[in-house]
């Protein structure tokens, strides 16, 4: 295993990273001494970072026990923000939430200490100098030991630097946005800010929310609806990418999987690709393909398919802005409108 360092953060981790929603019993898988073997198989592999959330069900607890005996050999990182109750107080990045979340965290997690606490969705309502002096005072207590953002815009990463630096306090060190052979949106601007604060980047949804996995093929997708699977299939744009994307996967000789893997960790400004892995085959098919490196040939004929920095359509799970998701902030009031 080539292990990379996490931004400027010292920290060595795996290229292929463990993400942990499909271990949440609810959604995923139902077993969890199944997920706990898998894990455990992972880690004997050499993946050594795994990643969840507090959100994610009872994800935390059925981590948090697989790795009793282990968790010093693991990069543990979780996320708060995102709502876990009807409370409304439950969610978002406030002080008086992300204190009470963390001890929650810590406690299903088994352990005292998080290598990696990220704010989960960018939480507009509270001001970014609470959330980081919040967090500070986590890294400064020895409950947290770095920080991080997960889809924060290009825009409030820079933002969150400046207040970081202009306040003394902890700044954020890692970011985790979606990116996958269909969403190349982040190299416009996301990755190369990432980079230019030394932020090491763990990206989400390699396999386009299972679009890449090769077992979706144009024309049948209502099939996989009516079996319960890719309820999300109704863009004819991603359908027709991925055809082209099958076809130069077997002209590669490689597994779709493989070659949308290979793609996610080969940008400079990328650290890590979290695969959401829910059965052991799953974890197999990942390990075979951990060594394929791909070509300028093939990288370039992915170019071709979806150019640099553009997304072909939009993941269930991104993040939208206020200013796009709210009417009225993009609206001027209607007496406004009137010609003078």
């Amino acid at each position: 295993m080539q292990y990379r360092t996490l931004g400027r953060t010292g920290i060595k981790v795996s290229p292929y990273a463990l993400g942990a929603l499909m271990f949440a019993t609810s959604v995923g898988n139902p077993d969890p001494d199944d997920s706990a073997r898998i894990i455990h198989k992972a880690l004997d592999a050499g993946i050594n970072l795994i990643d969840t959330a507090d959100a994610y069900g009872d994800s935390e607890e059925v981590v948090g026990k697989a790795l009793q005996g282990r968790r010093d050999n693991v990069v543990l990182a979780t996320k708060v923000s995102r709502p876990t109750g009807d409370d409304p107080n439950q969610q978002g990045a406030s002080r008086r939430w992300i204190v009470t979340a963390v001890e929650n965290s810590l406690r299903r997690l088994r352990t005292d200490h998080i290598d990696l606490y990220q704010i989960h969705r960018p939480d507009p309502a509270t001001d970014i100098e609470e959330t980081l002096s919040a967090l500070t005072d986590l890294i400064h207590s020895g409950k947290v030991r770095t920080i991080g953002t997960s889809a924060m815009p290009a825009s409030d990463i820079i933002e969150a630097q400046w207040v970081a630096e202009r306040r003394g306090l902890e700044r954020f060190r890692t970011e985790q946005p979606p990116y996958s052979l269909l969403n190349r949106g982040i190299e416009r601007e996301a990755l190369p800010v990432a980079q230019r604060y030394g932020m090491g980047t763990l990206v989400w949804g390699p396999l386009g929310q299972g679009l890449l996995t090769g077992r979706v093929r144009k024309g049948q997708q209502n099939e996989l609806r009516r079996a319960g699977y890719f309820r999300h299939l109704n863009d004819e744009r991603r359908l027709d990418a991925v055809e082209r994307f099958i076809s130069l996967a077997e002209q590669a000789g490689l597994p779709l999987t493989h070659l949308a893997m290979a793609f996610a960790i080969a940008h400079p400004g990328v650290t890590s690709a979290l695969a959401g892995v829910r059965t052991m085959s799953h974890l197999d098919d990942l390990l075979a393909g951990i060594d394929v490196a791909l070509t300028d040939d093939i990288l370039d004929r992915i170019d071709e398919i979806v150019p640099p920095g553009t997304d072909v359509g939009t993941l269930d799970q991104a993040y939208l802005p206020p200013a796009l998701q709210q009417a009225g902030l993009r609206r001027r009031p209607v007496s406004d409108r009137t010609a003078a």
